[in-house]
């Protein structure tokens, strides 16, 4: 069957595996966020602090969050093998159950470290459904569409992110647990996924009996093993490491950036629900521009290619996150700098199309999952890491030294392979 060319040509089957993987995402992103906008406030609470100041709630946050990271990441790899032994539908549905349960479980928490196991639970499904997620787009859309679709795909995580956002806005006259109930929504999407999204065909016919293997033969590309066999190991050791710089620059970022902005808004003056109020702002600030870099990311891989484009946008993310945090700021000059490091967060959005189809069919969730998020243990160590430099009360410089990652990312990157047929005009993306 011919690739289909416009939005209309797009068959039932692919539309709602579509749809069923950007709303896994889009819930991916709440779930995410939804512990990052409360996390100064909550652990205040829980460890019985005065105020935030307290050096036990930037210490014991970021031990969460580093927990959130190792959870993120076995959970890659965990329902990764799972969607390739029993396929992506139902891998999805497990996925999305898993946070929202976890994520809702948040609520009962009473010490730091029970929130820390509901928040590690709660990412072993967000893990595994950015893997499930991205194989299942990438086996059921069009092939050339892949830098379009990847940057649809992150646009799901931007406005879950922007959804937590409102909903803590809405909230944020209640204790900081209540908002963990807003995590529960996405359970009710897995019943639609599980009566209406099928298997993939690519999975289906990979899945059939090979007649050229002898009998007791193992077919190539079916273990675990095989990612550090023949020429996947170089692939698996490329991405590991480019993943792991750039997520852990990332994700030091993601999490001290609006904790640096509590601090610095609180030492101003601003009262507390003005502070909530430029939080949310903020976030969607940075959201908003991130769908721009999306589609920016998108637009550059389309001409020179996934691995230029990436180590591209690496370094522009070392550039703005070092200039931006090189010097002490006050929050109304940081919007400038965070609009710039917004922009190069497409970067992330190309992995979700490009690390899939490096990998052979029944590896390709495996593969994928595993290189992407367990560099999201070395972002947890880095969150750790990183917020040693940080201040009571400020944590400019724990940004300003991760944002040096991304330049051996940057080289690293140089290395890896290109997609073929990934160039072609971008007239080939779709259409209505």
């Amino acid at each position: 069957m011919p690739e289909a060319v416009h939005l209309r040509d797009l068959s039932a089957h692919q539309w709602k595996s579509g749809i069923a993987a950007w709303l896994g995402w889009l819930f991916d992103g709440l779930d995410i966020q939804l512990y990052v906008l409360v996390a100064t406030p909550f652990v205040v609470e829980l460890v019985g602090a005065n105020d935030q100041n307290d050096p036990r709630v930037s210490y014991y946050s970021s031990w969460i969050q580093a927990a959130f990271m190792v959870g993120w990441a076995l959970g890659g790899g965990f329902f990764g093998r799972v969607a390739d032994k029993l396929g992506r539908s139902r891998a999805l549905n497990l996925t999305i159950l898993t946070y929202a349960l976890f994520t809702g479980l948040s609520f009962f928490a009473q010490t730091w470290w029970q929130l820390m196991i509901f928040r590690f639970l709660a990412a072993l499904g967000i893990g595994g459904e950015w893997a499930v997620g991205a194989a299942l787009l990438s086996e059921t859309w069009p092939r050339r569409w892949r830098p379009w679709m990847a940057a649809v795909l992150q646009t799901g995580v931007n406005l879950g992110f922007m959804l937590a956002g409102l909903a803590h806005l809405m909230l944020h006259t209640l204790p900081p647990r209540y908002i963990f109930l807003v995590g529960v929504l996405p359970a009710f999407l897995t019943l639609w996924i599980r009566y209406a999204v099928p298997e993939t065909e690519e999975w289906e016919q990979a899945r059939q009996p090979n007649p050229v293997l002898e009998v007791g033969e193992r077919r190539s590309g079916t273990d675990f093993a095989d990612l550090f066999r023949g020429p996947v190991r170089r692939i698996t050791l490329l991405t590991l490491t480019v993943c792991a710089l750039a997520l852990s620059a990332h994700w030091a970022f993601a999490f001290w950036y609006l904790q640096q902005l509590r601090s610095l808004a609180k030492a101003e003056g601003l009262s507390k629900d003005a502070i909530d109020v430029l939080v949310v702002q903020t976030g969607w600030l940075v959201m908003l521009v991130s769908i721009v870099g999306n589609f920016i990311a998108a637009l550059i891989a389309r001409f020179i290619g996934y691995r230029r484009a990436i180590a591209l946008l690496c370094i522009g993310y070392f550039l703005s996150m070092t200039l931006t945090y090189s010097e002490p700021r006050d929050h109304a000059e940081l919007r400038n700098g965070l609009i710039c490091i917004s922009l190069c967060q497409g970067v992330f959005a190309l992995f979700t199309m490009y690390l899939p189809p490096l990998f052979p069919t029944l590896l390709r969730t495996t593969g994928a999952g595993f290189c992407y998020n367990i560099g999201r243990i070395a972002s947890a160590v880095g969150i750790v890491f990183f917020g040693l430099f940080t201040k009571v009360g400020d944590s400019r410089l724990a940004m300003f030294y991760a944002g040096f990652l991304f330049v051996p990312a940057a080289l690293v990157a140089w290395l890896l392979p290109e997609l073929p047929n990934e160039n072609a005009p971008p007239s080939a993306g779709p259409a209505d």
